[in-house]
């Protein structure tokens, strides 16, 4: 497929290849920014729509679609084509957007968000996957890492933008948003985008489509979960995980046996493509993972109201951003990329190390310190991980190599936002046992939630900061042993030259 879409793509002109990609960069913004822009909108939408028991869904359930559809759509452009594919994502976005901004109850805006969250993942795969067909691997690399840029904003700005959309027009318009937005790439995918459809004949795998779904399923319940909504000792828990546990199994031997898989096993089978997984696995867990958890460190350590603690985290977005950056234009120049991800996984550890020495005195400069090297470090294997993956992937599965290691970075993510979590919250209730006296916090589930602070007394809570604080050193010291591991499969990636669909070693367009 790809060296085919090469050659389409050839005739497609410099300018019209940049709009493209344009549309594919605002494309992926969007589906970035509704997996943040809610959080600020929510109380609202409790408040007009009622459903407050079933709030928690309208995040899930996007959450969940997309994890289901990111594996799938690859395989999908693969088979039907990427143009296709992408449309029919973006078309299926901007139908749930626009469902979602007319829902007259909770249970329409999430059986709408479902939709919504279905078209994300094709954009998201598709954005990747479409780079490969539209540019050789050396510039490929440098437009990829623009990308980088959706995260940093959409982390960033998302709540900024949903509380101000709800406060000065309406909740509703959090949804509409995206429709002249998607109007724009639309129009730009339309008229630009111009790539051959595969010529033989797809065969789809059911069994495997279907029994990925049910894994990704379980296993995002279970991370969503845990911890939170139920105890990870409840049978409910404990059925997700025996499901997964079942489930994963049966979809490798059914991958084994179809003729056209959803991720190929022969994937595998490549140490750049395998070593390419687990670095994107431990950068997901270690990276989006704790970060996920920072803004509660500067909430109860430090005192900092929710919207400031998100602020906070601009140091290690502009570290990821930077890196990212850099690293595509060096692999651009140089075709060299070998080194980034072990790079990345010795930085990311430097920085959590860092970050587990942290106390209540740490100021929020040396905190920002802190964060921007471990930003950094994710940031140099963020998109290089996915030009890694193409480059060991056969013609024929681009699609499934980009959507596979995008797809295991996703499952890092929510593992270790997981794991982390439940290593944060029982280190916490351990050292605010032997800090605080018994009944002196109010506590939800043994959860102290950050706005109560202000209302104890000095002591109580200098006795809360320090316990929180040290519950955050364990918990980035846990995630060292996971970045040693990671870095020791970097060390193991060949220096494989970049490689063009047409043959030889790749070189820039001009």
């Amino acid at each position: 497929m790809t060296a085919t879409a090469v050659r389409g793509a050839g005739e497609m002109s410099g300018r019209d290849r940049r709009l493209v990609f344009g549309g594919l960069m605002l494309a992926g913004l969007m589906s970035s920014l509704d997996a943040t822009i809610l959080g600020t909108a929510l109380p609202t939408i409790v408040g007009e729509l009622g459903g407050l028991d079933r709030i928690a869904w309208v995040s899930t359930a996007y959450a969940l679609a997309t994890c289901v559809t990111v594996p799938l759509s690859g395989r999908l452009g693969d088979l039907f084509g990427r143009r296709p594919v992408f449309l029919a994502g973006l078309l299926a976005f901007l139908a749930g957007s626009a469902a979602c901004g007319a829902a007259p109850s909770m249970d329409w805006l999430i059986a709408f968000r479902v939709v919504q969250g279905a078209g994300a993942g094709c954009l998201m795969a598709s954005m990747f996957a479409l780079s490969a067909d539209l540019f050789e691997p050396r510039e490929r690399a440098r437009y990829q890492s623009y990308s980088a840029i959706n995260f940093a904003v959409s982390s960033l700005a998302g709540p900024v933008i949903g509380g101000f959309l709800t406060d000065h027009a309406s909740w509703r318009w959090v949804f509409y948003v995206n429709l002249p937005l998607g109007a724009v790439t639309l129009t730009a995918v339309l008229l630009f985008l111009r790539l051959p459809r595969p010529e033989a004949k797809p065969r789809i795998d059911y069994p495997g489509i279907v029994l990925l779904g049910a894994a990704v399923t379980c296993f995002t319940l279970l991370t969503s979960w845990a911890g939170t909504r139920y105890a990870w000792t409840d049978p409910v828990i404990l059925g997700l995980g025996a499901a997964v546990a079942g489930l994963v199994p049966l979809w490798v031997l059914a991958e084994r046996r179809a003729a056209e898989p959803v991720i190929p096993p022969r994937l595998f089978r490549d140490r750049s493509y395998a070593v390419a997984c687990v670095v994107a696995l431990v950068g997901g867990a270690t990276g989006f993972g704790l970060a996920m958890y920072l803004p509660m460190f500067f909430q109860m350590v430090r005192g900092a109201d929710a919207a400031h603690s998100g602020l906070l985290l601009l140091p290690m977005m502009m570290g990821l951003l930077v890196a990212s950056l850099a690293a595509g234009r060096r692999v651009a120049a140089t075709g060299r990329y070998h080194r980034l991800p072990a790079a990345s996984m010795a930085i990311s550890g430097l920085g959590v190390a860092l970050l587990a020495t942290m106390t209540t005195g740490t100021g929020p400069v040396t905190a920002g310190l802190y964060m921007a090297v471990l930003g950094f470090g994710a940031g140099l294997s963020q998109q290089v991980v996915v030009l890694i993956a193409q480059n060991a992937a056969p013609p024929r599965d681009v699609g499934a190599a980009s959507s596979g290691v995008f797809a295991a970075r996703m499952v890092g993510t929510a593992a270790g936002m997981a794991v982390f979590g439940g290593v944060l919250a029982s280190r916490f209730a351990e050292e605010l046992a032997g800090r605080v006296p018994a009944g002196a916090v109010p506590a939800n589930d043994g959860a102290v939630r950050p706005e109560l602070l202000s209302t104890l007394p000095d002591e109580v809570r200098a006795g809360v900061a320090e316990a929180c604080a040290q519950a955050f050193s364990v918990l980035f010291l846990t995630a060292l042993p996971l970045l040693a591991a990671g870095l020791v499969a970097a060390l193991l990636l060949k220096n494989v030259p970049l490689t063009s669909p047409r043959g030889g070693k790749a070189g820039t367009r001009r």
